[in-house]
């Protein structure tokens, strides 16, 4: 990792440290937009996190992937809730067509204005405070120029979803790989929570006493938590190859990888930390919602994997 990058994911850190608390996230996500206002234009004036991979002559920071990957990490860490993920899909959909709109991606870029991709416009990241609305179907790219949506609930509430429908719309021009893109970034996204999640029950197993010692100490439980960072590990170097050569088939297999080892470690959160992992007070059970939330966004793993045996075979 460069040094940029290095800085980059420490200034996030640090400000989702200062920002994002277990409790400043709850306030986000059942709050009007699902996001801290505050928080987000933090990180469009002092990071840029909204204009990575805006060229600079359309007001953006002209980063790579790489760079919004590792933003995501940090982010997925906290379970922060953004509209990082639909704004950078909706710039990149505005970067691929004939004649890029200047004055839209420079509002995206510098977080005054909200993006959103509708692949199923029944569940449509931050669809409903979106300012600008792009639709997928069929190889296409396909820009709503009027919408109307509404916020419905989800099992996952730091993830705001919204069933929107388009009553004007223009082409736009061809699909770029936009969902392959979501899918690497939604799994940098769960490689960072689902670290932090094992993070947090290595810490529980080592204050958790049963027959006078730490359940940590057990051999059983050392062996499981090694496998879990084995494959939090493996997923990450899965995800950053997927990043650095980005094909429809290295992002199926990072959404695959990533979406197994979160949901593998929550699964051993939870048997760990007991009942009151499932507790609303208890921070593990919102890991868990991300974990099966994400891994229904794009695609089951397992229909994802078929995808592929197929594609193999053929």
């Amino acid at each position: 990792m460069s040094d940029e990058r290095n800085l980059l994911t420490q200034t996030v850190r640090d400000l989702v440290a200062k920002h994002a608390g277990p409790e400043q996230v709850r306030a986000a996500m059942d709050s009007e937009l699902g996001y801290d206002a505050k928080l987000w234009q933090m990180l469009c004036e002092q990071v840029g996190v909204a204009a990575l991979v805006v060229p600079e002559e359309f007001g953006g920071a002209g980063g790579e992937l790489a760079d919004a990957a590792a933003v995501f990490t940090e982010l997925g860490r906290a379970l922060v809730p953004t509209p990082l993920l639909g704004t950078t899909l909706v710039e990149l959909a505005l970067l691929a067509a004939d004649e890029p709109d200047t004055e839209t991606l420079e509002q995206l870029a510098a977080g005054a204005a909200i993006g959103a991709v509708a692949f199923d416009p029944d569940y449509v990241i931050h669809g409903d405070v979106a300012d600008v609305v792009i639709g997928v179907a069929e190889g296409a790219l396909i820009r709503w120029t009027e919408f109307s949506g509404e916020a419905h609930p989800t099992m996952d509430r730091t993830r705001r979803l919204a069933k929107l429908a388009p009553s004007s719309s223009e082409p736009l021009g061809a699909d770029p790989g936009l969902a392959d893109t979501a899918a690497v970034l939604l799994a940098a996204e769960s490689v960072g929570a689902a670290s932090r999640c094992l993070d947090l029950t290595v810490a529980y197993a080592k204050e958790r006493v049963q027959f006078g010692r730490p359940i940590g100490s057990f051999q059983a439980l050392k062996h499981r938590m090694a496998d879990l960072y084995v494959k939090v590990q493996t997923a990450g170097a899965v995800v950053e190859e997927a990043v650095a050569d980005l094909t429809p088939t290295t992002a199926a297999l990072a959404h695959i990888t990533a979406s197994e080892a979160f949901t593998d470690v929550v699964a051993e959160a939870v048997q760990i930390h007991g009942g009151i992992a499932i507790t609303w007070e208890h921070d593990i059970q919102l890991y868990f919602k991300r974990a099966h939330g994400t891994a229904q966004l794009l695609g089951q793993p397992a229909e994802v994997l078929r995808n592929l045996e197929a594609e193999a075979l053929t």
